[in-house]
């Protein structure tokens, strides 16, 4: 037992005597400082590198401000011809892209039932026409049946005839008068109804409105035809296709930039590599709703001499809204900018420097000026970044106009930062 306390009483004092002194964890905390400082040194530039940045010339020039839209081609005057009478398609004498008159035919109907209906109301006319003749002969009859009953009353001294024969004279009389008008009647409603079938065999022939071409024919020789409720669209025309209208859908968001007189361009799939010019006549108040989408129908003025375009294609169209010339620009990278959080210090101040806590940003720094049409912009003046206001005008969305501020073309301004190696 005494041996063992001895033992364990020489271990304590030998671990006593290995402890480390305080000067030697002083030097371990200054070790791990030194490998900090060493690694900052390393990799926050004190190997080298440096922070560059990239800017970007402020130059003057012309600026166009375009709003874009789509829509189709369509011609000033597009006539849809159909028929008001109902039967079988006889004949078609017009096809697609044929050129056409006024008056020139387009389609004939078979007109035997037509005509047969007419032959009906010539006779019916004939029969009221007759009619009317035999009534007036009644009336003659009447008239003079009337006058003779006069007569033996006058020299009969109002004997005779008695006032009862006398009122059935007159009675005959008027029922002659009333059965001639009813006779006319029936000639004039006869003869309306012949002239409803003349009209009908007259529309059996379908002839062209106006003087243009052919877009669509949908009927076919054979084809029958119901008109009871709605004609039916026999063909389409298009009165000159060297005129033509652009109907485009403007954004909400862009109709207050858009007014007639304007100029605009467009393309279309058929000739991806060629500009149209177009004009804007007209901007409607009638907005049109597509999923959600809110737009207002826009009509351009297309010149198509060419005749390349065709009715319903798809364009897409660059209406300019703003064109200014001679003005300051700067590409709007420059504008996108904001200076990094902790810019980096170029100058030295070596290891003990990097140690040291940095003062904090100015305001200035952490919130740059950016008010609706003034924001801040920077430039770089002995290798430091200097912060300028500048006021904003038109963009087209690569380029924007300043309107004020220290700065002419020619100057540099800062869009961008990178390490140089």
């Amino acid at each position: 037992m005494t041996e063992n306390k001895a033992s364990i009483n020489e271990l304590l004092s030998l671990n006593a005597g290995s402890r480390p002194a305080p000067f030697k964890k002083w030097l371990g905390w200054a070790a791990a400082a030194l490998a900090i400082g060493i690694g900052l040194w390393m990799f926050g530039g004190g190997n080298g590198r440096a922070v560059v940045y990239e800017t970007q010339t402020v130059s003057r020039g012309d600026l166009s401000v375009t709003v874009s839209a789509t829509g189709t081609l369509a011609p000033l005057k597009e006539v849809e011809v159909g028929i008001e009478v109902s039967g079988t398609i006889k004949s078609v004498e017009a096809d697609y892209n044929d050129r056409v008159k006024v008056g020139q035919v387009l389609a004939r109907l078979d007109t035997t039932r037509l005509e047969a209906q007419t032959l009906q109301s010539r006779a019916a006319l004939a029969a009221a026409k007759a009619k009317v003749r035999q009534v007036q002969a009644t009336v003659k009859e009447a008239e003079v049946q009337l006058a003779k009953l006069l007569n033996v009353l006058e020299l009969s001294g109002g004997k005779v005839p008695s006032q009862y024969d006398l009122d059935a004279a007159k009675a005959t009389l008027a029922r002659a008068h009333a059965d001639e008008a009813a006779a006319k009647a029936s000639v004039e409603q006869a003869q309306g109804s012949l002239n409803v079938n003349l009209t009908d065999l007259t529309k059996a022939v379908v002839k062209s409105p106006i003087n243009g071409i052919v877009l669509a024919r949908s009927v076919e020789p054979g084809q029958t035809v119901a008109s009871q409720f709605q004609a039916p669209v026999l063909f389409t025309l298009a009165e000159d296709l060297t005129q033509m209208e652009l109907q485009v859908d403007v954004d909400e968001a862009d109709v207050g930039l858009v007014r007639p007189g304007q100029q605009a361009q467009f393309s279309v799939d058929a000739y991806p590599d060629r500009n149209f010019p177009a004009e804007i006549i007209q901007v409607r108040y009638g907005s049109e709703t597509v999923d959600g989408v809110v737009t207002y129908k826009t009509v351009l003025r297309v010149d198509n001499s060419s005749l390349s375009l065709r009715p319903g294609m798809t364009a897409t169209a660059l209406i300019t809204v703003e064109h200014k010339k001679d003005v300051l620009l700067v590409p709007n990278s420059v504008l996108r900018f904001t200076p990094p959080a902790e810019p980096a210090k170029q100058s030295g101040g070596g290891f003990l420097a990097a140690l040291l806590p940095r003062p904090p940003r100015s305001d200035a720094d952490k919130n740059p000026v950016s008010t609706g049409k003034v924001q801040q912009v920077w430039r770089l003046r002995d290798g430091r970044l200097v912060p300028i206001t500048i006021n904003k005008g038109a963009t087209n969305g690569n380029m924007t106009e300043i309107t004020g501020g220290d700065i002419e073309a020619g100057g540099e301004l800062v869009f961008a930062l990178r390490k140089q190696p």
